[in-house]
């Protein structure tokens, strides 16, 4: 039998081996857990990326990223979310793919106005995602990949190299976009691959198009049951709104005006008399399975 001895305990404080690996265990299941409940943030500076030119006009090619989109995007679907059909990508536009993200590595965003940015980080974001799934694939989920032990997805993991500086997903998510914007609606454009996501955009995101398409994005979700829904009374939300309360105004009664400001008139209804009722109590549910076009929806 192999006993462990805690020194520091008043008295001798003895375990089997057994016990203990039971217990370590089960403090690995714990951080998991935690992990895939809380974002989380990278490395990169905020400050180095909060500048800009507004008098340059001119315009960073996206054209590659919509063939992309054009090609293998499936909007058209019986449960209303965008699929990827992974399964179908050619080596050749899988090339383009790669060829686009290293252009986009080239550019420094700086040097152009804050629309033209905005839109360049989406695009790079999701991008970047569609191209780590398909170095992948197959797979089930996002989450499984992540190049350390613990890791809950690739989010944290070396994605590309822009201005001389390394990014992750999380980089350009959680020190760039979010908080230089301070958007709630970038959380309906940057995509995680993931069912329980909002949409994939059809459209590359431009300065010209960048409005519309992220109130296009908030109306999508929002007006979908894996976005917003009631079960009798209960309303039930994406843990998008969970994890993000902040940027949602750090409440619920915001949450639901923000809610209501994109909701069709019988959902807004309903959220109205949930937010004069003023419980709030609502549960938070996501779906992480690939959202891939070749699976059974």
């Amino acid at each position: 039998m192999n006993i462990i001895q805690f020194e520091h305990t008043p008295s001798p404080y003895k375990v089997r081996a057994g016990q203990f690996t039971r217990g370590l265990m089960r403090y690995i299941a714990t951080f998991t857990i935690a992990m895939l409940i809380t974002p989380a943030f990278a490395s990169t500076a905020t400050k180095i990326w909060d500048s800009s030119q507004d008098n340059n006009l001119e315009m960073i090619d996206h054209t590659p990223w919509q063939t992309i989109l054009d090609s293998y995007l499936v909007t058209e679907t019986p449960s209303g979310v965008h699929l990827f059909n992974y399964s179908a990508v050619s080596d050749e536009h899988q090339n383009l793919l790669k060829s686009y993200l290293e252009s986009m590595e080239q550019v420094d965003p700086r040097t152009y106005p804050r629309t033209e940015q905005k839109a360049y980080w989406i695009n790079l974001y999701n991008a970047a995602t569609v191209n780590l799934i398909l170095e992948n694939y197959p797979l089930k989920s996002i989450t499984k990949l992540g190049d350390s032990f613990f890791a809950f997805g690739p989010w944290d993991d070396d994605a590309v190299t822009v201005a001389g500086e390394v990014l992750t997903l999380n980089d350009i998510e959680h020190k760039i976009l979010r908080p230089i914007w301070r958007d709630p609606r970038i959380h309906y454009a940057v995509n995680c691959a993931s069912f329980g996501c909002p949409n994939l955009a059809s459209t590359a995101y431009t300065r010209q198009n960048i409005e519309q398409l992220l109130d296009e994005g908030a109306y999508a979700y929002i007006n979908h049951k894996r976005g917003v829904h009631f079960e009798g009374k209960e309303l039930i939300l994406s843990k998008i709104y969970h994890w993000y309360k902040e940027d949602f105004g750090n409440h619920e009664s915001h949450l639901i005006q923000h809610l209501i400001r994109y909701a069709k008139p019988e959902l807004r209804v309903k959220l109205e008399q949930f937010k004069t009722a003023g419980d709030f109590d609502i549960d938070y549910e996501y779906n992480w399975s690939l959202n891939d076009s070749t699976e059974p929806e």
